[in-house]
């Protein structure tokens, strides 16, 4: 299996979780109570950090490991992590408003990560 077979094995398990997101952040959607929101999205936001997480470090070694992709993907996950927590933070508080806006930068940040873990592999 080569690098960018298990890459697209990473975001096929992420589907999944995005849909979900993309149903909380719909301006159609029922509004959970915040508690379950907040559930809701830290499980999904978790699990894509997790899938995210795994495939980098895979393309990582692939590529012998240099310290500037190392440094690349330290800065991306970072960044994903942190529209992660402003997600929850905003489910949590049930501000619907700013949900969506992470929500939406969380999955740009993901697409972003993908696409360059796409083109590298």
């Amino acid at each position: 299996m080569t690098v960018a077979d298990r890459t697209e094995a990473h975001q096929a398990r992420c589907l999944p979780h995005l849909l979900t997101l993309r149903m909380l952040a719909s301006d159609n959607a029922e509004a959970p109570s915040p508690w379950l929101a907040m559930a809701e999205v830290a499980q999904a936001t978790d699990a894509i950090l997790a899938e995210v997480e795994a495939a980098g470090h895979e393309a990582w070694a692939a590529t012998g490991g240099g310290p500037g992709t190392g440094i690349f993907l330290s800065v991306r996950l970072s960044r994903l992590a942190v529209a992660a927590g402003d997600a929850v933070a905003a489910a949590g508080a049930g501000d619907c408003t700013q949900l969506r806006r992470h929500l939406c930068r969380f999955e740009a940040l993901t697409s972003a990560i993908w696409a360059v873990q796409d083109a590298s592999g």
